[in-house]
């Protein structure tokens, strides 16, 4: 949430807790006053509606300014017709049937496919897919603004609301970028677990890769 989304979200609260406290400890409860404290109240309760509109507000102009990017694809090369094939077949289902705006798959240090609305850098796997080898389990960042290792994916996308991280074996991993916060599913996290278990299969039936 921003900085100053925050500080309207919390100088409502503590106009709502006061407003609470005052009318616990009032002796006399005149017309007059509650009336007062109905109006205070509405008061805290608008800090605190302005504070989830500005959030919202910022997070549809990040989602249209994402959607507005030049699509694009790249595919190592040498790669067996099979390999190309599937990733080119799963990164088109995966940027068509569910929110992601971004696919890339890392496989021993070479990048394989990176697909979708592309960034400028050159990906380097970090402490969280580190993480995600480590337990072998899928990795989800439903607001990767909130997370302090977020800055070691910008390289395959600047400010991507969500992060999916799935581990492939101890040897890569696929990462998919959403297109808005808390965009993906538990429908959309299983298709992936499922589409890696075939990539794999495909990987490590060609050990050259």
């Amino acid at each position: 949430m921003a900085t100053i989304a925050k500080s309207y979200l919390s100088i409502g609260i503590i106009f709502l807790l006061l407003t609470i406290i005052n009318g616990y400890q009032a002796d006399i409860i005149s017309p007059s006053f509650q009336r007062a404290e109905v109006l205070s109240s509405l008061s805290s309760v608008c800090l605190m509606l302005v504070a989830f509109l500005w959030e919202q507000t910022k997070t549809r102009k990040l989602t249209t300014n994402l959607k507005k990017k030049k699509q694009g694809l790249f595919i190592q090369k040498g790669l067996p017709s099979e390999l190309k094939k599937e990733i080119a077949w799963g990164s088109h289902v995966f940027l068509t049937a569910t929110p992601a705006s971004t696919v890339l798959i890392y496989w021993n240090n070479l990048i394989l496919l990176h697909r979708g609305i592309l960034g400028s850098g050159k990906f380097i796997p970090g402490s969280t897919c580190n993480e995600a080898r480590i337990k072998q389990e899928l990795i989800s960042l439903a607001n990767a603004e909130l997370y302090p290792g977020r800055h070691e994916f910008e390289p395959i996308l600047e400010n991507l609301p969500s992060l999916i991280v799935y581990p492939l074996l101890d040897k890569g991993w696929i990462i998919l970028g959403g297109c808005s916060k808390s965009c993906f599913s538990k429908s959309d996290e299983k298709l992936l677990i499922c589409w890696a278990e075939k990539l794999l299969e495909i990987l490590l039936s060609n050990p050259l890769i």
